[in-house]
């Protein structure tokens, strides 16, 4: 598509955007919603809208070329991607459900479950800065270097006995014996043949021609009616036309003008960044001294107005209330000399302590206590200001642009220079602000000597809070170690890993289109796949791949992934890592076994590890089998390994981990039962409950997976029925299966003899399936988790009636 076509899809994203902030920040403030089903339809209609917006400006953010539109957009999506995330959480706070079910919101906005997928932006990985570039091309380097190191395996792991030997020849002899035995009996067979034919009489011609049109006759037939049917099919649209199977030369051709793009981006991203230090230096250099001279007489006439309107010389504002900027905002002498003023006075008053500041604490309580009384309100956002912003530069510079002169989409040099001006005037206004203090202060000087006064110095000592004083640098026990070295051995000890190339559209799944109707009938459903998908985008995915999204957007510092085995858990794992481009750590309790000993040993490996993952952030931090870390009681074959080895330390660990660091620590398992609730919890703010999966994404998956290993999805293959037969089975058990079934020998007899369903039901048959009993037992699990609890108790509304009981009790506990 042309630039012209993504130029209307920022205009209409930009519109839809509009309308949101109109809704969003009104005039008059909102009035709290009492009804809580109400409250949650508006955040999902808000939350819905905001994907269509998000969706859009990815697309165009990703084909434009214009390197100064692709910035403010990229500023807009940002912004865009952190109320989204923001509406998640507060719908999660509202509903108490991890899951949410928009089915009747679509059909109100007529739009199809796809449009609430939510997309992997690709500048997470693209557009990444050249340090963190450089240290991905490190760690690659380091990985085959370790890999060529490594010794292969040998063949046997013992040596064989002289028995053993014996037996593997005997049968290795009979083997090759059987098959020159099978070989001479099949040529003694056609010797027979050959020698014992007799010529044939005319009679038994005559019968073996009309055999033969006979056969040929019913082959025909059987192809023409199976043509005719298959263009029955295409044209009732209940079948796809063969020539959209193979590439058509338009997919071909808008492949190469995508990747034709991708060059035009990096070209004219290049132009644009010579460009702006060229016009930088000129501005420096030719517009900077008049600049100078200009805020020079502009704060000497300040003074002398300030002198002639109060009758002395003002004191300079501060660098950190903005300088001389100050100066030159829309007020009078006067005006500006009583702010600073009152300023001063603010900054020497002392904040009342003791009993009024408990009263006020207690004020707030009750005015809190009071709003949630009154209504349900939406949490204050972070990204609507800088929405706003972002939307307002779109209005005046962009919205009404014309771009006839510039059909090539190169930067614009008049937009370069009114940005990089204000920069320039701000820093050659600290260099001023500094030389006109000094001036100010000669001139007081003079004044006070004329008046045989004393001069008084306006120095201010800044106050050093005493939080600063009581933190404590961290002791860096690896400070005389490169990262080099650090990862390199982290690679070696197996605790740095490779992820694999997946991606999170590999991980499939249908949408659950019945979600609400169970709800409203007070039925709590399993989630689908789909669900699953967009959960891991939104608390994972996203967070990681934007650093300005990470800063401001709900923290969220761990995930645990729980669900029976075989679901998926380590390739969503997998599929973090390579849609954000991070490192990937391995923590599981049997992977760290026997490794760094000691507790000197398990505080160096903790050490290295999270050290290593904030210098190579984004960083995801994978512990599998996590209820082996918080066992209740630890399997008897298991107590050497000492898998509770990390219970102490870790949760210490992962406050060490800042708001600004993008480390993620995942955890997966598929036996929480066994694990201490209260621990598990502690550590894993987020828990994700993965169900196996659904008729419908039972569907997708088989003719998926037969397709990805060479399978051909014809009419004989009754994948309705395979789906319905493999209920309980989960994603493992099927890749397994058609990696049993679909070999080498069977891809190629798939043109005389098509695949049915029957060849998958006894292979799959020899697996266990996932019963209706352990889904429930997860299910209950999942319900004394805190978030669950909050949900049965909403749920059976138990949730009005204890508030006030908890508010009795700990009065009760403080007067005692």
């Amino acid at each position: 598509m042309s630039q012209r076509i993504y130029n209307n899809i920022w205009s209409d994203a930009q519109e839809e955007l509009r309308r949101l902030l109109t809704e969003e920040l009104p005039t008059e403030p909102l009035h709290p919603e009492k009804d809580r089903v109400v409250f949650f339809q508006r955040l999902a209609m808000l939350y819905v809208r905001y994907v269509q917006i998000f969706r859009q400006l990815e697309k165009a953010h990703d084909h434009m070329v214009q390197p100064q539109k692709r910035r403010i957009i990229r500023v807009i999506l940002d912004c865009v991607i952190g109320r989204v995330l923001e509406l998640k959480n507060e719908m999660v706070e509202k509903e108490f459900s991890e899951y949410h079910y928009m089915d009747d919101v679509l059909h109100d906005l007529k739009l199809t479950p796809v449009k609430l997928e939510i997309p992997i932006p690709h500048y997470f990985i693209s557009e990444c800065s050249k340090e963190i570039q450089e240290r991905k091309l490190m760690l690659t380097n380091i990985f085959k270097i370790v890999e060529i190191t490594d010794s292969p395996k040998p063949l046997f792991s013992h040596d064989l006995s002289q028995e053993e030997a014996i037996k593997i020849i005997q049968v290795v002899e009979r083997a090759r014996q059987g098959r020159l035995r099978a070989k001479w009996n099949e040529e003694s067979l056609n010797m027979k043949r050959m020698y014992g034919a007799k010529d044939p009489e005319e009679k038994e011609i005559e019968s073996a021609v009309i055999c033969i049109q006979k056969m040929w006759r019913g082959y025909t037939e059987r192809k023409q009616t199976k043509m005719a049917r298959a263009e029955e099919l295409i044209f009732l649209g209940m079948a796809l036309d063969p020539k959209y199977l193979v590439p058509r030369p338009a997919e071909i051709t808008a492949q190469a003008n995508e990747a034709f793009t991708r060059i035009k981006q990096e070209s004219h991203e290049e132009d644009f960044q010579r460009a702006i230090v060229s016009v930088t230096t000129q501005l420096r250099d030719v517009e900077g001294p008049d600049m100078r001279e200009n805020i020079k007489d502009q704060i000497r006439q300040w003074f002398m107005e300030c002198r002639n309107a109060t009758g002395s010389f003002p004191d300079y504002p501060d660098e950190e209330d903005g300088g001389s900027a100050l100066i030159f905002a829309e007020k009078n002498p006067q005006e500006l000399v009583e702010e600073i003023a009152a300023k001063e006075e603010e900054d020497a008053n002392i904040r009342p302590k003791g009993k009024e500041e408990k009263k006020g604490k207690q004020g707030k309580g009750k005015d809190i206590q009071e709003e949630e009384d009154a209504g349900l309100m939406m949490l204050q956002s972070a990204f609507l200001s800088d929405l706003e912003v972002g939307h307002k530069v779109f209005v005046d510079v962009w919205q009404n642009r014309s771009e006839t002169t510039n059909l090539s989409q190169k930067h614009e040099v008049e937009l370069i220079k009114e940005e990089k001006t204000k920069v320039i005037e701000a820093e050659i206004r600290l260099q001023v602000d500094e030389e006109m203090r000094q001036e100010l202060t000669n001139l007081k000087q003079l004044v006070d000597k004329d008046k045989g006064g004393k001069s008084k110095g306006s120095v201010k000592k800044k106050k050093v809070s005493k939080s600063a004083k009581r933190k404590k640098k961290e002791k860096d026990l690896t400070a005389d170690r490169t990262l080099e070295s650090l990862c390199q051995e982290l690679v070696e000890q197996g605790l740095m890993k490779q992820a694999n190339n997946v991606r999170l559209q590999d991980y499939l799944g249908d949408y659950s289109y019945l979600g609400t109707t169970l709800r409203q009938n007070d039925i709590e459903p399993m989630p689908s796949l789909s669900d699953v998908r967009q959960v891991i985008a939104l608390y994972a995915i996203l967070p990681l791949g934007s650093q300005v999204v990470h800063d401001k957007a709900p923290l969220i510092k761990a995930i645990l992934l729980a669900g029976p085995d075989g679901v998926g858990k380590r390739m969503l794992v997998h599929a973090i890592c390579r849609e954000t481009g991070a490192t990937l750590f391995d923590l599981s309790p049997m992977n760290i076994a026997g490794k760094y000993p000691g507790k000197s040993g398990l505080n160096m490996m903790l050490h290295i590890v999270f050290k290593v993952a904030r210098l190579m952030q984004p960083s995801v931090i994978w512990v599998g089998e996590a209820e082996k870390m918080f066992y209740k009681k630890v399997p008897k074959e298991e107590k050497e390994l000492d898998p509770k080895r990390l219970k102490k330390d870790f949760p210490k660990l992962l406050k060490i981990i800042r708001g600004e660091d993008r480390v993620l620590v995942v955890g997966t398992t598929t036996d929480p039962l066994s694990a201490e609730m209260k621990s598990l919890c502690k550590v894993y703010s987020k828990i994700v409950l993965i169900p196996r999966p659904d008729y419908g994404s039972r569907y997708i998956l088989w003719r998926e997976l037969i397709k990805k290993h060479g399978g051909e999805v014809t009419t004989a293959l009754d994948l309705g029925s395979l789906s319905k037969i493999s209920d309980g089975y989960t994603q493992g058990h099927m890749v397994k299966v058609i990696q049993s079934i679909l070999n080498k020998r069977r891809i190629l007899q798939q043109t005389q003899r098509p695949l049915t369903a029957a060849e998958f039901v006894a292979p799959l048959a020899r697996f266990n399936p996932i019963f209706q009993e352990e889904e429930e037992a997860f299910k209950l699990w999942y319900a004394k988790t805190p978030l669950g609890k909050k949900r049965v108790k909403a749920a059976t509304g138990k949730e009005e009636e204890e508030a006030p009981v908890k508010s009795k009790n700990t009065k009760k506990k403080g007067k005692k």
